[in-house]
């Protein structure tokens, strides 16, 4: 076991020395408005005890002065979500807030519930919507809208329904067009790298307290469990389609490349309501999280705010989004979205206009300040995203990761430069020198840059590695940025402790929600490459539940896949349900075993399938990050 959190420094106390805001005090009348119940404890129970707890972070007390280990801005934050609880949004609407880091709104439907977004988790969303039974009546869940396709919003959806519902048709799951897609590219051909990063993000692993998890600036913390996934039924495709939900009309607006790639805002023109989705929240949001993903198109982004407010602003009367609190009144809706709207602009422009001027992504994040305009509400502050990295992806989605200078055109790996590195600096000993003096000169980043070489070229130098995590510690203190915050302390605690051992993964409680040709392309992205220089094979399948025929190719060490025919050189033909397939993917069974059991038949040569299945990768939960 590394050493405890350390004390703020002289540098770091200054740095968040206690001051005032002159944010809108209604944030905090807004978060606690309609306030009917809470989970008495705050505790939400998993099969393996519990997955969220909102009590520990009970020190984050309402109306007190930050500690010096937090950031005074973030701390105001923290404090408004803490509050949590079942809310009357307005007569007909409900929301559960505090209770996983995003919001599940309830709408009274003619005849059950209509759930928007429900949760990251199936413990977390059954807890809330037990809690909206306990005080409002129960009522069945008779549709489910996810806003966008992230897992926050729709991984809890088996806690308020069930695949055997939707499939009878007695649950409707409304999605924008590509949910599906996008939800597949980025929870499971990416989402093992992803999920690793987003420990760091989100700081899931670190204890709550003053100095280590306080918040995540989107809402309070993300639950630990798995999340889930229902396939949507209907798709919106365009804006302005319309619905009628269980007697309730609803208007959509799809605004693809905001916060997520497949995104929609909505309005209920009965009663004057708009869901603005994750495109509008109470703070500056990331046009790349930290933990990665698509870049985000910030021009974009205010262009639908824009369109929101243009297609629906004169007669919108209360606007909620999925995370933090919703605003009431026109007048105060139409001056909050104007504001979201500029902040995306202004990024963008700014950004874009000193690039044509010939600064990089570096240098224009280290040029530009928010001005009082968006420094002035916290709403347009940077607790979830950050100016800094927001500058970098609008740089990286026009010009790339390069900016133009050969130099950083093909860099040698961490590694080796660092051991250059400490060679140029005179050795480990005179580079630690200079670290541990740039550190007490409060010099943090250039510390952090420093000793990021030496333990990249020597990971067994305890001095190094204790210094690194001092400095980042530091970092971390001083963040506004929750996610900065977070990622700092993150790679504080594993700097000491050490990266958690790695344990095997899987993506399981996707794939049956994945179609055949999604669960191909993740296969494909598992192939060992080294392994099957030289095969070739071809395989067809048949899949008796979906009435589909399938092609898989092994050629020149890539896979290939296409739908609708069999190839007669194949080496084999393989029949049985996608559910087969699944538990051959996730290691239950084996080609040979469904055969023998009678869930599969097979013509040909069953072994050939091992020229495919028998050269996959196998991903782990935990790899390193802040050292190799």
């Amino acid at each position: 076991m590394g050493t405890a959190p350390k004390d703020a420094t002289p540098h770091t106390r200054a740095a968040n020395a206690p001051r005032s805001f002159e944010f809108d005090a209604r944030d905090f009348e807004r978060a606690e408005r309609g306030l009917l119940a809470t989970i008495p404890d705050g505790r939400i129970e998993g099969p393996f005890g519990p997955v969220y707890d909102i009590s520990r972070y009970d020190f984050v007390e309402r109306g007190s002065t930050n500690p010096d280990t937090v950031n005074p801005s973030l701390w105001r934050q923290a404090q408004l979500n803490g509050v949590h609880g079942l809310f009357e949004v307005a007569p007909g609407v409900w929301q559960a807030r505090g209770y996983d880091i995003s919001n599940v709104t309830f709408i009274a439907g003619d005849t059950g519930w209509i759930v928007i977004d429900p949760l990251t988790t199936e413990p977390c969303a059954r807890a809330c919507l037990g809690l909206a039974n306990a005080h409002l009546g129960a009522r069945p869940v008779v549709a489910v809208i996810y806003t966008h396709s992230h897992a926050d919003h729709f991984g809890g959806v088996l806690g308020v329904t069930t695949q055997e519902d939707v499939d009878a048709g007695r649950c409707r799951i409304i999605a924008p067009e590509h949910f599906l897609r996008e939800t597949v590219g980025e929870n499971v051909i990416a989402g093992y790298a992803m999920t690793r990063r987003a420990l760091y993000q989100f700081g899931p692993l670190l204890p709550p307290g003053p100095r280590q998890h306080v918040d995540c600036g989107l809402g309070k913390a993300i639950p630990l469990w798995i999340s889930g996934l229902i396939a949507p039924t209907e798709d919106i495709t365009a804006t302005g389609q319309e619905l009628v939900v269980d007697g309730v009309r609803v208007i959509f607006q799809l605004t693809p490349e905001t916060e997520a790639p497949a995104e929609m805002n909505f309005f209920f023109p009965d009663h004057g309501w708009l869901c603005t989705a994750e495109n509008c929240t109470h703070t500056m949001h990331n046009l790349v999280p930290i933990r990665g993903a698509l870049i985000r198109d910030s021009l974009k982004w205010s262009k639908y705010i824009g369109e929101a407010i243009e297609l629906f602003g004169r007669d919108t009367q209360l606007m909620f989004a999925s995370h933090h609190w919703p605003r009431w009144g026109n007048e105060d809706v139409l001056q909050y979205l104007v504001r979201q709207r500029d902040l995306y602009r202004w990024m963008h422009d700014q950004t874009m206009r000193h690039a044509n001027r010939g600064l990089n992504a570096t240098e224009i994040a280290e040029l530009l300040q928010l001005p009082p305009e968006f420094a002035a509400e916290g709403h347009t502050t940077g607790y979830y995203g950050d100016l800094v990295h927001n500058v970098k992806a609008v740089y990286q989605r026009y010009l790339s990761w390069y900016d133009g200078n050969p130099a950083n055109l093909w860099k040698l790996p961490p590694t080796d430069a660092g051991r250059r590195y400490v060679e140029l600096a005179g050795g480990p000993d005179a580079l630690l020198a200079s670290a541990r003096a740039a550190f007490d000169a409060g010099d943090y980043r250039w510390v952090a840059e420093l000793l990021n070489h030496l333990v990249f070229a020597d990971p067994t130098n305890s001095a190094a590695r204790e210094l690194q995590a001092d400095t980042f510690e530091q970092l971390g203190y001083q963040a506004q940025s929750a996610t900065f915050r977070n990622a700092y302390l993150m790679g504080a605690q594993e700097l000491r402790d050490g990266t958690p051992e790695p344990r095997p993964v899987t993506r399981s409680s996707y794939l049956e929600a994945m179609t055949v040709g999604q669960i191909f392309d993740s296969l494909a992205v598992r192939l060992k490459s080294e392994e099957v220089g030289g095969l070739a094979v071809t395989l067809n399948f048949t899949f008796t539940d979906l009435d589909q025929r399938w092609v898989l190719g092994l050629s020149n060490r890539a896979l290939h896949a296409v739908e609708g025919r069999h190839d007669d050189g194949a080496a084999v033909t393989v029949a049985f349900t996608k559910r087969v397939l699944q538990q051959v993917i996730d290691g239950s069974t084996t080609f040979a075993d469904a055969v023998a059991a009678g869930d599969a038949t097979a013509s040909g040569d069953l072994d050939a399938t091992d020229a495919i299945f028998g050269h996959l990768d196998v991903f782990m939960n935990f790899f390193k990050l802040v050292e190799p």
